[in-house]
């Protein structure tokens, strides 16, 4: 069965098979979530939100114990979350690209400032 997954703030959709992980969806839609563990949940870096709050299984073990309290947040390990519905998640951005984007805001800003 298929599902979808949105990935926040880009608002990319993708359509995937239940069952497989977040980052595997997340390579499918090319969006990118940083690891370094290659998916084994020994980077913490795959860090993401789960902003709906259904469409995810429930926490593994492993997962519980590596992230503890973060949990109740709403934070999930993108390696160890698989989609199991319709799902919206965020992905922390990559600080280049938002120091870009808040750039961007702040010209469109000052271009609206002075039309």
């Amino acid at each position: 069965m298929n599902v979808e997954v949105t990935f926040m703030p880009d608002d990319i959709t993708v359509s995937v098979r239940s069952g497989i992980s977040v980052l595997e969806a997340a390579r499918k839609a090319r969006v990118p979530i940083r690891t370094r563990c290659g998916g084994k949940a020994g980077c913490l870096m795959c860090k993401v939100t789960d902003l709906a709050g259904a469409g995810l299984s429930e926490p593994n073990e492993n997962e519980r114990r590596k992230l503890a309290g973060l949990i109740h947040s709403g934070t999930r390990l993108s390696c160890q979350a698989k989609v199991t519905g319709k799902a919206t998640v965020g992905v922390p951005e990559d600080p280049l690209r938002a120091a870009v984007r808040r750039q961007l805001a702040e010209q469109r800003k000052i271009n609206d400032e002075l039309w």
